[in-house]
């Protein structure tokens, strides 16, 4: 199979391509220095790698700095995708395009509402989740409009080794290495109370290849584990794989402006046509991604 992807120099694009030259794939990548918002450069591209399939991973993904430039985001997130499938609609023949959605489209939820199926309500409380929504119509409508072989997949919080400490797993992973290198006492945290459903990497890259190949066109997908657990909750378990006391100080500026409490989703509907299991439990996840940052911190000190 021959894949192309969006955002392949990304923490899950690198994952990604990894995963797919494991299972054999021809792999390829959009190189970044094409807007995906040229329409024209991405037809190029497109029509030189002739892909069978494309994964649709570029986007400003950081929800909390989604308020800064909502402009933007929606730029690059919904007309982003929009230029994307019409870029490809001259090729001589049409690839499958799995885009990469996410569960902040969910938005504020009840606890009797989990887990959320792909039925669920959506309710988008950031610039983010709301140009996530609006990506998904655009591909959806394309599906019914224009016949377009388009997948939406909405995964729900994946992490793991070589994520960005822009993100809560990987920033208190960092924090706690850095403390112990530092022989420091005390780490900045966010809100502990936020609960979400986390899946490693390594296994949500598996999800997309699988729907890749026998996903149905024009369905949504959710990404999940089932299991929610709150920030606190993480950290318990990284303070218990080093084995040292550390003091955790509550920051207010390392909360967001509309934190969503709690997120969890139904993974059924993936576990049936695809037949995807979760392979790599929360702690091996936590251990890795403190290993990860062991070895980077080393290396720059």
């Amino acid at each position: 199979m021959k894949a192309c992807m969006t955002g392949g120099s990304g923490f899950v694009g690198g994952w990604l391509k990894q995963w797919l030259e494991e299972c054999g794939d021809e792999t390829s990548s959009v190189p970044d220095s094409v807007d995906i918002r040229d329409k024209s450069s991405l037809e190029s591209v497109f029509k030189n790698l002739e892909p069978d399939v494309i994964y649709h991973l570029a986007a400003l993904s950081h929800v909390g700095e989604s308020w800064a430039e909502p402009e933007e985001v929606f730029k690059v997130n919904s007309l982003g995708t929009l230029c994307l499938l019409e870029s490809i609609k001259s090729l001589k023949k049409a690839p499958r395009v799995i885009i990469i959605s996410s569960a902040e489209v969910y938005g504020v939820v009840t606890q009797d509402e989990l887990p959320l199926a792909e039925t669920s309500e959506l309710r988008p409380s950031t610039p983010y989740a709301a140009s996530k929504v609006a990506s998904e119509f655009i591909g959806l409508q394309e599906f019914r409009g224009a016949n377009q072989d388009v997948i939406i997949v909405r995964p729900f919080n994946h992490v793991g080794p070589k994520q960005s400490e822009r993100f809560v797993v990987s920033a208190l992973a960092k924090r706690i290495v850095s403390a112990q290198i530092n022989k420091e006492a005390e780490i900045l945290v966010g809100n502990l109370e936020s609960r979400r459903d986390y899946t490693d990497v390594r296994d949500v890259v598996k999800a997309y290849r699988l729907l890749a190949q026998s996903g149905k066109s024009g369905e949504i997908y959710n990404v999940a584990s089932g299991n929610h657990h709150s920030v606190n909750e993480l950290v318990q378990i990284y303070l218990d794989l080093v084995d040292c006391d550390i003091e955790l100080i509550q920051d207010p500026n390392l909360s967001r402006a509309s934190d969503i409490p709690v997120l969890c989703g139904n993974n059924r509907k993936l576990v049936d046509q695809t037949g995807w299991q979760q392979t790599i439990d929360l702690r091996t996840t936590l251990a890795d991604t403190l290993e990860y940052w062991r070895s980077k911190l080393k290396l720059e000190s």
